[in-house]
């Protein structure tokens, strides 16, 4: 280009495949003021030596929307922009060796169908007819993805870039940004080694260089480098170009064909971190020394299903550093941390199938101030306080690649990294039995043992070895008592002259209450979905204390500090680590708490929906009537250094009442049965109020406005297409979520969330009925259901109203 462009409306840092495909959106969408800078060459970081392997299918049916994107726009870009892609839907093939795996790909060949993607169970012979070198003696069966493919990584970004050119956005090799400038923390520029050029929005693609460099404008981006190696041959006889991709997973191996040979690759338990003291400068189109002592040991177990390898000449053995995080998902979205500054990094060796999606949501979410949909498993504000210490992001980093390919169990949980933030109750309780959990680096106890029981899970896909303990647990709070240690609630205070008129834009229920009211809220987007689902206490004329998903921590937070009103006074400050709480639940709860109060808390004195302080133990506890599990019980926040005092009392008190201690496993349970939604999962950013059975909480009565109240009224006019309604089936078939559901033998939708439901006796799952047009309750209840668990069909029955639902007096007085 003849001048160096000195202002433009967004600036994109990397030109591998997720900076390009972010550039193309951008400039398909009109913004033709688009500049992506690139230090060195395109695809020279870690895109050009990617093993270019297209997969679709994931746990979440947005992500796999996502990576369906891909596919389709892979299967046009090189007719649209005239450069060669080298994409070829060839399928894919994923082989199960053992009665446990072949359960894990039937449950995922039911979240493909659930989410609409063809699937196919084989036999090994059927396999080996799509895939001949392969030996097959040890194969259970396969499945087979006729939609999956491979592509070259260098060309597909080069064919996007050439795209994102045609349609208006600059790109300049060899031009290295040296810092984002900022000015009373809004972002005014970029500096480069060629000069600055001034824009408004930035976006940070920049692969495995995105965590130092993001950190210099106090962005956290947890991510760490990982040696990734894999292996080209020659030409191998047998081999052909319509192959399928495939994945062996009990051998922690993958294959392509590649100029009739083969790469072969793999994820050892073993993995080893790259540039623990920073990455060399100047590395790019850059490998690392092979290293085949490491390799060898997925060379031995690739030999025991392609024989042919063991004669096959050798061309290569690639060692690229890839991103990996914590959690095994990409990063996506908008830093918390700085306004109008946007991530995409973080590919965990799928940049390539996930390129071309991510940087369409990416583009949207620059261009509209929000993503396409619900991209929660890979929203950047999914991270929080432990990820800020690099050791730590990469202790986890490194367990997350060792399982890529290991047994995806229900209910699994992280090891390393533990124990990180702990509950004052955690040493007590463990002594106790209690066997841990953990969310973004709290120990949560998920169940107790009992005398004679390890504290320890014991993965499968049937009914888990907590089952019956959590079933005790269930039974202690629905006939007695338990505590719940919630210390991990995202706790947040909102005050100022401003925090009624601010809450009352953010929040769709009506917070305009008394002092001492607890008000249960979503905060809805503008299309109507909900962001936040939380509860909120009105402390003072000027103060609300908020609390929310120990999860959802700096999701929420960023929600409501960046929706209150421009102008408005009112401050928010996280007060998580500041308070414990102690959830005291059960038909007893009343009984017990006021045994070691002097406040009266009967009924009368103390209704649900009310928050008031209480002494317990000299301790001044703020206590609150709420409950998550159906039952009479009271959340007991309290300032940390009360914990276990206030904890004994209770369970002294507790004693001759039935009071136990119980777990996260408990509550799910029992918030199945009553029919209590959970964020992420029953509802969530694509999921309205109107549409989970959540209008009631909305103020649409009221003339206030709020934010998405446009969206909910056009609801309330037109009706819904989707309704969340609750499936109940034999107590034998074991519901996880994503199994199909069939209604009058069509499929109409998912699971969001299953489990069991001790009290009901029953299996338990929640999920949209969707449908074309316009339906309501009597729709929903007419038809005749089945849900797919396994591709298993079986028989269910559907009801839109709570599984279980104590008497008013057990509940109210």
């Amino acid at each position: 280009m003849s001048t160096f462009p000195t202002s433009a409306k967004a600036v994109i840092i990397g030109g591998g495949i997720v900076g390009c495909s972010t550039a193309y959106h951008l400039a398909k969408m009109g913004w033709t003021d688009v500049v992506l800078l690139e230090r060195k060459k395109l695809t020279s970081g870690t895109t050009f030596h990617a093993a270019g392997l297209v997969g679709q299918l994931r746990s979440n049916a947005n992500i796999t929307q996502l990576l369906g994107y891909s596919v389709d726009l892979y299967n046009k870009l090189e007719a649209e922009t005239g450069q060669a892609t080298g994409w070829k839907m060839n399928g894919g093939l994923r082989l199960a060796c053992n009665e446990e795996r072949w359960t894990e790909v039937k449950r995922q060949a039911t979240t493909a169908h659930s989410f609409g993607l063809d699937m196919q169970l084989l036999t090994p012979s059927e396999a080996k007819e799509l895939w001949p070198l392969m030996t097959t003696d040890d194969l259970v069966g396969a499945a087979y993805m006729p939609t999956d493919g491979q592509a070259n990584p260098s060309d597909i970004t080069l064919s996007l870039a050439k795209g994102a050119r045609q349609a208006g956005a600059t790109i300049i090799e060899d031009t290295k940004v040296t810092q984002i400038e900022l000015e009373d923390g809004v972002i005014k520029g970029v500096t480069t080694e060629k000069g600055f050029i001034e824009c408004e929005k930035v976006i940070l693609c920049g692969g495995q260089w995105t965590r130092t460099f993001a950190k210099t404008v106090g962005v956290n981006v947890p991510l760490a480098p990982m040696e990734h190696q894999y292996m080209v041959t020659e030409q191998i006889d047998g081999v052909t170009s319509d192959m399928p991709t495939l994945r062996d997973p009990d051998r922690l191996t993958y294959y392509k064909e590649e100029v009739g040979g083969l790469v072969m690759g793999g994820y050892e338990p073993n993995p080893i971190p790259w540039a623990v003291d920073g990455i060399p400068k100047g590395f790019h189109y850059t490998l690392l020394d092979s290293n085949f002592d490491h390799f060898e040991q997925l060379v031995e177990l690739a030999l025991g299903r392609v024989p042919a390898l063991e004669t096959a000449g050798i061309k290569q053995l690639v060692n690229g550093p890839e991103s990996f995080t914590p959690d095994g998902n990409f990063i996506i979205g908008e830093a918390p941390e700085l306004k109008n500054f946007f991530v995409g990094a973080g590919f965990n060796a799928y940049g390539i199938a996930a390129g071309g999606g991510a940087g369409m949501a990416l583009a949207e979410w620059v261009a509209k101030g929000e993503p396409p949909f619900d991209l929660w498993p890979v929203d950047i504000r999914r991270f929080g306080r432990p990820h800020f210490d690099t050791d730590w992001v990469r202790t986890r980093t490194v367990e997350a690649y060792g399982k890529h390919y290991t047994m995806a169990w229900p209910f699994e949980e992280h090891s390393s990294g533990r124990p990180c933030r702990k509950s004052p109750l955690y040493d007590k309780l463990a002594a106790k039995g209690a066997c841990f959990g953990e969310k973004l680096g709290w120990e949560r106890p998920n169940w107790f043992a009992t005398d004679g029981v390890e504290a320890k899970d014991i993965y499968s896909f049937g009914r888990q070895n907590w089952f019956d303990t959590v079933g005790e647990e269930h039974k202690a709070c629905r006939e007695a008592a338990v505590v719940f240690d919630q210390t991990s609630f995202a706790k947040f205070t909102l005050k100022g002259p401003d925090a009624e008129a601010a809450l009352s834009w953010i929040a769709a229920n009506d917070v305009a209450k008394p002092v001492g009211s607890i008000i249960y809220t979503q905060m809805l987007n503008d299309r109507g979905g909900i962001e936040c689902d939380l509860t909120a206490v009105r402390v003072a004329k000027d103060e609300y204390y908020i609390v929310t998903g120990t999860g959802y921590a700096t999701h929420d937070f960023d929600w409501i500090s960046r929706n209150i009103p421009e102008g408005m006074n009112a401050q928010l400050v996280d007060v998580t680590s500041s308070n414990a709480v102690l959830s005291l639940m059960g038909p007893k709860a009343r009984d017990i708490l006021q045994s070691i109060t002097r406040d009266d808390i009967s009924n009368e004195a103390f209704p649900f929906g009310t928050a008031r302080i209480i002494g317990i133990a000299g301790c001044p506890v703020r206590a609150m009537r709420v409950t998550y599990v159906g039952e009479l019980g009271w959340e007991l926040h309290l300032p940390v250094e009360y914990a276990t005092t206030v904890y004994d009392a209770l369970m002294q008190a507790g004693q001759p009442h039935g009071l136990r201690d119980a777990g996260y496993r408990a509550i799910e349970s029992l918030r199945l049965e009553k029919g209590y939604r959970a964020w992420a999962s029953d509802i969530g950013a694509d999921h309205t109020p109107a549409e989970a059975g959540l209008g009631w909480a909305v103020k649409l009565k009221k003339n206030i406005d709020f934010k998405g109240r446009k969206a909910a009224e056009a609801q309330r006019d037109q009706g819904v297409k989707k309704i969340l309604a609750c499936f109940t089936t034999d107590p034998d078939v074991v519901l996880s979520g994503r199994e199909t559901i069939y209604r009058d033998g069509e499929r109409v939708g998912w699971l969001t969330s299953g489990g069991f439901g001790y009290t009901v006796g029953k299996s338990i799952g929640y999920g949209y009925v969707r449908a074309n047009e316009v339906i309501d309750r009597d729709h929903v209840l007419s038809g005749e259901y089945e849900l797919e668990v396994a591709t298993d069909r079986v028989p269910c029955k559907v009801q839109l109203g709570p599984l279980y639902d104590p008497k008013m007096e057990r509940v109210k007085c």
